[in-house]
């Protein structure tokens, strides 16, 4: 196997790789850090209260793939067929409506692991739950309900996702919005379930609140998200996933004028972040206990800079203290050929050793 090195990684992220490759000084050292290693399961999860058969399929997750035994993880999701419509995520290529192109592509572009619906997974399970640990998701937003509503609704259950062989259970949960209440009660109770069975647990921990919009979009502040993110470790998720943090301040904008809107110190501005992009997502790392549940960044929408965006967003994973990337649309949305390559680009970022945390 082919390992890519800084040098090659460089080349793809063009201008920004000096800000990035160079950057030193974070707000918040790496001592202070949990950080992914071959010994993370060992070191960090062993010491939590999850027992034998969680632990068991968390070394299947971080021991499958290109990336096995270094601590880092690159999953595939795809769960848009029912989040974003079928027709709209499979148009660019109808291959992926059959459910087993979806492993398929997951176990070719060497992930450690696939994320999809009750369906997609029950469909091929006696052929591929041995072969690539399932993460199966068990709650969606649907979007053919007419005007379109924005909430996260139990599909399946725990006992299905155990009874077809997943290693995990995925769910989300759309934090600040009207239903979260009812959704961080929901998945708290699954994910208690999961672990009695031996089931790891991982969130999508991402905000939806029209007032979230106002000078920026602050669903993907970092503070805002960051604060998700410690949510979603309060309710014991052991995988965070997050979108990458594009700004700043959402505390600060929805407090202006006379509206009072949750709690915040300055500091979190100065002291435990700036406007760098490491800084910003070792700010989500900081709420995830410190990194002892693992973050994932979103690989976010395909589009014409997807090879370039793609290294972006695993190095700047990857040197805040992050554990992976979770890319789904950049690689299923073209040839299978190129999904593989666009998955391989992303995995080369966490294999090359001189690609280290901040």
């Amino acid at each position: 196997m082919t390992i890519a090195t800084a040098s090659s990684i460089e080349q793809l992220l063009g201008a920004k790789a000096e800000s990035l490759l160079g950057f030193k000084n974070p707000k918040i050292s790496k001592e202070r850090l949990h950080v992914p290693g071959p010994d993370f399961i060992d070191r960090v999860y062993a010491a939590s209260d999850r027992n034998v058969r969680v632990l068991t399929n968390l070394h299947r997750i971080f021991f499958t793939g290109r990336l096995a035994g270094t601590g880092y993880l690159s999953i595939l999701p795809v769960d848009q067929g029912i989040e974003h419509s079928a027709g709209a995520s499979f148009a660019k290529n109808p291959d992926y409506f059959d459910s087993a192109n979806i492993v398929k592509l997951a176990i070719e572009g060497g992930c450690n692991a696939v994320a999809s619906t009750i369906g997609v997974l029950g469909s091929v399970a006696r052929k591929y739950a041995h072969k690539i640990p399932f993460i199966t998701k068990i709650n969606h937003n649907e979007l053919l309900t007419f005007p379109n509503k924005f909430d996260q609704v139990l599909f399946g259950t725990v006992r299905e996702a155990y009874d077809m062989g997943s290693a995990a259970v995925g769910a989300t949960i759309y934090f600040g919005s009207d239903q979260s209440d009812r959704q961080i009660t929901e998945i708290s109770r699954a994910f208690a379930e999961a672990h009695e069975l031996g089931l790891a647990t991982v969130l999508w921990c991402y905000l939806r609140n029209s007032a979230f919009k106002k000078d920026k979009d602050y669903h993907v502040s970092a503070d805002l998200t960051g604060q998700a993110n410690h949510l979603g470790v309060t309710i014991q998720a052991d995988i965070i996933k997050q979108k990458l943090p594009e700004n700043n301040g959402g505390y600060e904008a929805l407090n202006m004028g006379n509206s009072s809107y949750g709690k915040f110190d300055k500091r979190i501005y100065t002291e435990l972040s700036s406007d760098h992009p490491i800084d910003l997502t070792r700010y989500q790392v900081a709420n995830c206990y410190m990194g002892r549940a693992g973050l994932i960044n979103s690989g976010g929408a395909s589009g014409a800079n997807d090879f370039e965006e793609a290294a972006v967003t695993a190095v700047v994973n990857k040197r805040a203290g992050g554990t992976g990337l979770i890319s789904g649309r950049k690689a299923f949305q073209r040839p299978m050929a190129d999904g593989v390559k666009l998955l391989n680009t992303v995995q080369d970022v966490y294999l090359a050793k001189d690609i280290t945390v901040a």
